[in-house]
């Protein structure tokens, strides 16, 4: 117990502290784009070595695939729902540039933006806070049976630490924009990590004793939800408002995930 909920916390705390940044501090769009490439490259480690890996070994390949491609489509499903809910009422057509996802609204964070009865700067915020939701909670659990298995963990500690800072500190700053108060905000994140905490004692507790092949359900599906998420949100905000220099971040991400996975 005393473990898992000291890693819980600290994979948490960034979504805290993400917040805190948030609704007090106005950061470059690249900066944050950095940000999240360097999430992304983490999270590729992540998923491939503490999660469907793992998930292979408990379940064998067909049953690793099918929780994998149920977390990617649940995560896909979902996602567009949060987007069309996010999404302002003059929307672009399909032969615009790409905009970036409404969920994970860079702009919010990197401009001081005055709320209006149109904005929907409120509403991506929201939105993002469900997506860290959805794809968290398989994340922690499985986090959370990686450290009754002996594996440790470190890597993919990491890498939720790090995805989760920027996805916070964007979400906080879209509901800034929106103008929500900051204890509010703060309120709502906090309920996400304390969330989020159970989920990893969750892991570590009740699923800690379960057959190989129940365990290796949530770390697919967990992998399959954080597939969805580099390809539908994370990689394409990066590359939208850092360019092709996000690249290094992203290896810089994935090279520091790899490293912690063989501690």
């Amino acid at each position: 117990m005393g473990p898992s909920l000291v890693f819980g916390a600290v994979a948490s705390s960034a979504l805290v502290l993400g917040a805190l940044i948030g609704v007090k501090f106005e950061l470059p769009k690249r900066f944050l784009a950095i940000l999240l490439s360097f999430a992304a490259g983490a999270l590729i480690t992540a998923l491939s070595f503490e999660l469907f890996q793992d998930a292979y070994q408990h379940g064998g390949i067909w049953r690793a695939a099918i929780g994998l491609f149920v977390g990617a489509a649940v995560f896909t499903a979902l996602s567009a729902l949060l987007d069309r809910w996010a999404q302002p009422k003059s929307r672009p057509t399909p032969a615009d540039k790409y905009q970036g996802s409404a969920k994970l609204d860079t702009n919010a964070a990197a401009e001081d933006r005055a709320p209006t009865k149109e904005s929907t700067r409120g509403a991506a915020g929201m939105a993002l806070l469900a997506a860290v939701t959805l794809d968290g909670v398989p994340e922690n659990i499985a986090l959370g049976v990686s450290l009754t298995e002996g594996t440790g963990g470190l890597a993919l500690l990491a890498a939720i630490f790090v995805s989760n800072l920027p996805e916070s500190l964007v979400g906080a700053s879209s509901m800034r924009s929106k103008g929500k108060s900051t204890g509010t905000i703060l309120g709502l994140w906090l309920a996400c990590a304390v969330l989020l905490v159970a989920a990893v004692v969750i892991g570590a507790g009740p699923l800690s004793g379960s057959d190989p092949e129940t365990i290796s359900l949530p770390l697919a599906f967990a992998a399959g939800a954080v597939i969805a998420s580099l390809a539908d949100t994370l990689m394409p905000e990066a590359f939208e408002h850092g360019g092709p220099a996000v690249a290094l971040s992203t290896a810089a991400g994935f090279v520091l995930s790899f490293v912690l996975s063989l501690a």
